[in-house]
């Protein structure tokens, strides 16, 4: 299992990974989720951020094959603690079992899956409200919570921020963040359609790639 945990491995190093950001979880359900698969072959790790902080909603992630949760509106420690409670295995937590899809997307039995999947999976909370950055450093302090995305303070998590491109990536990297985004799925796609138009119409010369 570890093999494929590609994010986690990175982090754990200090070295550059890579994660993609799956919004919704509406669509998991028992055949799984394309995307999921297609980011794992990638070699990424597949983040899935929920709606909210709904036990059923966490466990579905997760069980679709998931390499990490993202929970939204963490405002204290005890949304912290509950959190992570749905995204383990009793006895730590409450997570319900049924991981029939991951052992073949992590590469390995089931029984290793279960036996590592607390350990190897990534619990990610939304710090986003004044009420939370208040309380952040007690949100820091919850066993099993791996990071904090939005604010950065050292407390043996991860501090992690949204960015919407590579320039305000780089610039977050060198302010001292360990995980930031460097692009927005839509805005890459509205992108690259306007460079291939340029090719099409001929005001655009080189730097074409090749998609045969």
């Amino acid at each position: 299992m570890e093999s494929r945990t590609y994010l986690r491995n990175a982090l754990q190093k200090k070295q550059p990974g890579l994660g993609f950001w799956c919004t919704t979880v509406y669509r998991l359900n028992r055949s799984g989720d394309g995307r999921i698969q297609l980011v794992t072959a990638a070699g990424a790790s597949p983040i899935i951020r929920v709606p909210w902080n709904e036990e059923w909603m966490i466990k579905r992630a997760l069980d679709a094959g998931a390499h990490g949760v993202m929970t939204p509106m963490c405002h204290t420690a005890a949304d912290a603690q509950k959190i992570v409670q749905y995204s383990k295995y009793p006895p730590t937590g409450s997570r319900g079992y049924g991981p029939m899809f991951c052992p073949p997307m992590f590469g390995c039995k089931a029984s290793e899956y279960d036996s590592q999947a607390d350990d190897k999976l990534l619990v990610f909370v939304q710090i986003e409200s004044p009420q939370g950055i208040s309380n952040v450093e007690e949100i820091a302090k919850v066993p099993g919570l791996d990071v904090l995305f939005i604010a950065a303070h050292d407390a043996g998590k991860v501090a992690a921020i949204f960015c919407p491109n590579g320039q305000v990536a780089k610039k977050r990297l060198d302010q001292g963040f360990d995980m930031v985004s460097i692009a927005v799925d839509g805005a890459c796609l509205a992108a690259e359609m306007e460079r291939q138009m340029g090719f099409a119409t001929g005001t655009t010369k080189t730097g074409d790639r090749s998609y045969s």
